[in-house]
């Protein structure tokens, strides 16, 4: 059963985003912070952390939701204990660079589950991949009979990581807090 408000009579996801009022303030990017660290919290140890009452909470994380600051929840999982030891970053260059020719080639990207990141890219080269895969033995089999066969690929260059600095990081948050009064 959905609880209304007892001023409007509404659900939250029934109440206008006005009623939110417009932008992000220091509780919803407090919010964003801790469910970037911690997806799991409850509701209770996230109204805890930000210093807000539990429904104000579970109001702003269904307002963040609805409006797609928040996109999704995920457990992130260990690549190496998982088997998949080789991460390459792969430039593809494609033969054509028409706009029918371009979305058959990211359709085909997309339906690719080793390729975990692609992007557009200025310079040499239409997209980058991030490639993940068990092996070199595994990657060159993947390259030669899957990214070479994509639509309108005409060469690939590849790059393997040697070792991870930092990965899966939160995103910065602190251009969104609003900055102190001018003494």
């Amino acid at each position: 059963m959905a609880l209304k408000s007892q001023k409007s009579g509404q659900t939250p996801s029934e109440l206008p985003a006005a009623a939110h009022g417009d932008g992000l303030d220091r509780y919803d990017v407090a919010i964003l912070g801790e469910l970037q660290r911690d997806a799991r919290l409850s509701n209770a140890e996230l109204s805890a952390r930000i210093g807000l009452s539990a429904a104000p909470t579970w109001r702003r994380v269904k307002w963040l939701e609805r409006e797609g600051y928040i996109t999704g929840y995920r457990a992130e999982l260990d690549r190496r204990k998982l088997g998949l030891g080789v991460l390459a970053f792969v430039r593809v260059d494609a033969d054509r660079n028409t706009g029918v020719a371009t979305r058959e080639l990211e359709d085909a990207i997309r339906r690719l589950p080793e390729v975990i990141s692609c992007h557009y890219i200025s310079g040499a080269g239409t997209f980058e991949l991030q490639v993940i895969v068990t092996d070199l033995e595994a990657f060159s089999q993947f390259s030669i009979k899957t990214l070479l066969n994509l639509p309108n690929v005409k060469d690939i260059h590849t790059s393997f990581s040697l070792g991870e600095v930092k990965a899966g990081a939160a995103l910065p948050l602190a251009h969104l807090r609003p900055s102190p009064p001018d003494r």
